[in-house]
């Protein structure tokens, strides 16, 4: 059982300490926050966009640092699981790795590629593991669509269509900042970048149209292009309507079969499921693919069952791999040059 330490106690540190709950590869023995409220076991005021809303912690056996330099000293803890701000990844994950700790970083693993590579340089200097929690791919509609691609089930993914959009996130100060939060590329669209990286592999340039909103780009149509005649493409970003709920879904195009899968949060309020993950079949039927109870914990939990798995000494490259996620940014930086310059961008 893998001892873990969890940096950062917001909304995002919170799911992950409830989903080592009910892990058995897995326990929480150190937390680090300079929340003093949190601390002390006192969660209520945390709140997320899902899942379950903070209550009151017992962290009885459980060591409390305000002070980060505190929990990578301490020798019981083997894994540091960050959750903090992504300006603040590069730093201390490095710290982490140079302490003799693996590391769970959250996504996105940084703000810029070249800051991604360091990390990445460290662990292996420090023959540490840096895993990157890209939690999308255990979602059970994208779980399903991820292992049929690996397995082959309906043949190959010739080509797919990925959406993800959300009102103007007023609430977040630094939202279009690119030192600070990265933007709607690097702070939402990077899932579905991700999960193509993960099914097609790099591709050799994109296209990208583009609006912008101080140094970055708010909403864009993006397509990739790979050697093969795959069909790849996203859309997605900021809509400046505050009646427009975050939206996510996508079209994806097998030799023999289509799976769409479209969700957003007015459907849920409305109490609609908007198009639940379907298989369209080759003989023209319309199958809906038995996919769990919905509770959205549990795919924290199959994403950390992951990274345990992952850190083990002869383990097999992850979904959750640092490499993979370093080139999800890359092409949230090649999205971004070519809406800027108008132009194709190479990898």
């Amino acid at each position: 059982m893998k001892k873990v330490g969890i940096v950062g106690i917001g909304f995002m540190g919170m799911i992950h300490y409830l989903a080592y709950q009910r892990m058995q590869s897995a326990e929480v023995v150190a937390i680090n926050t300079r929340n003093q409220k949190r601390l002390a076991g006192d969660w209520r005021d945390i709140q997320g966009n899902f899942g379950p809303a903070g209550e009151m912690m017992d962290l009885s056996g459980i060591a409390t640092y305000a002070d980060f330099e505190e929990i990578i000293k301490d020798d019981s803890v083997e894994v540091i699981d960050l959750c903090l701000p992504p300006n603040l990844h590069p730093e201390f994950t490095i710290q982490a790795l140079e302490a003799g700790k693996d590391v769970i970083v959250e996504k996105p693993i940084a703000l810029t590629s070249a800051d991604a590579d360091r990390m990445l340089e460290a662990a292996e200097q420090c023959g540490q593991k840096l895993l990157v929690a890209h939690v999308l791919p255990f979602f059970p509609e994208f779980q399903f669509a991820y292992q049929a691609a690996k397995e082959g089930t309906y043949g190959k993914p010739v080509g797919g269509l990925f959406q993800r959009t959300i009102a103007d996130p007023t609430w977040l100060k630094d939202f279009y900042d690119p030192k600070t939060v990265g933007g709607p590329l690097v702070d939402l669209h990077i899932h579905d970048a991700h999960f193509i990286r993960l099914l097609w592999g790099m591709p050799k340039s994109v296209r990208t149209i583009g609006r912008m909103k101080n140094e970055v780009v708010a909403s864009f149509q993006t397509q990739f292009c790979f050697e093969e005649d795959w069909v790849v493409s996203a859309s997605g970003g900021v809509i400046p309507q505050q009646g427009r709920p975050f939206a996510h879904g996508f079209e994806l195009y097998f030799e023999k079969t289509t799976l769409i899968f479209h969700q957003s949060v007015w459907n849920q309020l409305e109490g609609g499921n908007g198009i639940p993950l379907t298989l369209l079949t080759e003989d023209g039927k319309a199958v809906r693919p038995e996919l769990g109870d919905g509770d959205p914990v549990l795919s924290f939990v199959a994403e950390l069952e992951e990274a345990m798995k992952a850190l083990e000494p002869a383990s097999e490259p992850s979904l959750l791999a640092g490499e993979v996620a370093r080139d999800a940014l890359l092409l949230c930086e090649m999205q971004t040059e070519s809406a800027v310059k108008g132009v194709e961008v190479s990898h």
